[in-house]
């Protein structure tokens, strides 16, 4: 076992240093959003007042808006404030003899969690130069954290039509929403409060993390040559085609006890500190 070592140790050929963003704090959260209000434009709007029920369709996210500010009386800490937006597909059904119609809407959702992100501030000017702007350069950056976000693909519970007044997280009119989600929009978005409205429920997996640009010494083994050639040749479709393994999952998933499921220890809570709050 040692000798493995010794060989090992033996191909790193030299330290050296390199500047990359540092994961500091991180915290994963699986939420459950339920009663959330999906506004439309006006003339969308129309046909949900004409519509007797409603089946979601689909759920993507269009962006989540971040902010951070230190935490008070907590030196390295910051609060992440977290804003989704979604674009939610759905069929509206107007009557038993006419077919559904599929609409799209948008719906907004805020949680806030508390992340470590050390300390220190400084500005950093670099010799780039951004182009197409006069050979200028690049304003300086500062070493705060930043967030990142990871969200997988949501997943649409539930849709229910409702009176305005029932949907737990309607938002007043005139709501703040970014230029950029509203030109996905053809027309404004509106939040009338005598006409019928949808809510729906949404489950959504989430990674938050707190980086931090750092330097860091690691050791360096060799550059990492390429060690196969660029293929040019153009096969037979037909042949590549044979050489694919015929997806038997896609027919048959497998079990979970095939899958080991029933071994695993159960999930851990999250446990990170994190709040949702509607808004």
């Amino acid at each position: 076992m040692n000798d493995r070592n010794d060989v090992s140790c033996r191909k790193i050929k030299e330290a050296v240093c390199i500047d990359t963003d540092r994961v500091y704090d991180s915290c994963a959260d699986k939420d459950c959003l339920a009663d959330l209000r999906v506004y439309f434009t006006d003339q969308t709007q129309q046909l949900i007042d004409n519509a007797v029920s409603v089946r979601c369709r689909g759920c993507e996210v269009l962006n989540v808006c971040t902010e951070i500010e230190r935490v008070p009386f907590n030196k390295g800490f910051y609060s992440v404030d977290l804003t989704f937006f979604f674009l939610v597909s759905l069929d509206v059904f107007t009557s038993a003899q006419c077919p559904e119609e599929t609409v799209c809407g948008l719906c907004m959702f805020s949680k806030k969690c508390i992340l470590y992100g050390s300390d220190g501030n400084v500005k950093i000017f670099s010799s780039e130069f951004a182009d197409r702007q006069n050979d200028e350069q690049l304003p300086p950056a500062t070493t705060s954290p930043k967030a990142k976000v990871q969200v997988a693909e949501p997943i649409c519970l539930d849709a229910k039509l409702c009176r305005p007044c029932d949907c737990c997280s309607s938002i007043r009119d005139g709501i703040n929403v970014p230029s950029y989600i509203r030109n996905r929009f053809r027309g404004s978005l509106c939040a009338p409060s005598d006409s019928k409205a949808v809510k729906v429920t949404l489950g959504v997996f989430t990674i938050v993390q707190l980086e931090r640009s750092v330097q860091m010494l690691i050791p360096a083994y060799d550059f990492c040559m390429p060690c196969k050639e660029c293929s040019c040749d153009t096969e037979d479709p037909c042949d590549a085609f044979r050489r694919i393994k015929f997806p038997v999952d896609e027919f048959f998933p497998p079990n979970q006890r095939d899958m080991g499921v029933s071994e695993l220890p159960d999930a851990p809570s999250s446990g990170c500190g994190c709040s949702a709050n509607r808004i």
